[in-house]
């Protein structure tokens, strides 16, 4: 009698072997073409840049810019989507597919990182805070610090550290493309041998506008 029974479990997991093995062969021969769109759950917006990976064949790749992806895949495969900010995902390619293309949408939720709240201060120890406000100027309020950021002086001090602004850079760029047009198919002015230049240079000389003050 048991041996009846052991040979009835043995013709069982023999015939049970064979088919999940046919079953295995016959989907791995099946090739699809897996191809989507990788979008954010809550704002659907295209996610750019999404980790895919096949967890069957540890093989992957990385989605394009506007969060399209395709690659080779076999019915029950499972892949895994990961982005930075993102929860990990996963998608179990369908064994009732009868084409070879599928084309499949994936949403991916955020992934929220709640922190303990930190409260910064300006001073590091309760002795840098008292002697930060025994030398406070009570006066010195915001008012008065605007005032003196906007005087003449640190206006120009600033002026003289800075390079040309867009106008003054636009003027220039507009009078060289004048002084082209102007002197278009022909030798460009010298105005080393322009005499009203060197006579104007003479009369502003004896003038005393030279001068350094």
């Amino acid at each position: 009698m048991r041996t009846f029974i052991g040979l009835l479990f043995f013709i069982f997991f023999t015939n049970f072997s064979v088919f999940c093995q046919d079953k295995f062969i016959k989907n791995h021969d099946f090739f699809i073409q897996l191809s989507g769109v990788i979008l954010s759950s809550d704002s659907l917006q295209q996610l750019p840049y999404v980790s895919v990976l096949n967890k069957s064949t540890n093989r992957g790749m990385i989605s394009d810019f506007y969060g399209f992806f395709s690659l080779v895949v076999h019915p029950n495969d499972t892949l895994y989507f990961k982005s930075s900010g993102f929860k990990l995902s996963s998608f179990i390619v369908p064994d009732t597919l009868k084409q070879n293309r599928y084309s499949i949408i994936h949403m991916l939720q955020h992934d929220v990182l709640e922190l303990p709240v930190v409260n910064v201060y300006p001073w590091p120890s309760v002795e840098d805070f008292a002697r930060a406000f025994i030398s406070m100027k009570p006066y010195d309020d915001a008012l008065r610090r605007a005032q003196e950021q906007l005087s003449g002086k640190s206006l120009a001090f600033i002026a003289a550290t800075i390079e040309n602004d867009a106008s003054m850079t636009y003027s220039w760029q507009r009078n060289q493309n004048y002084s082209k047009l102007y002197s278009m198919g022909q030798i460009p002015a010298n105005n080393l041998l322009n005499p009203y230049s060197w006579s104007k240079f003479l009369n502003d000389w004896k003038s005393g506008k030279l001068k350094r003050e």
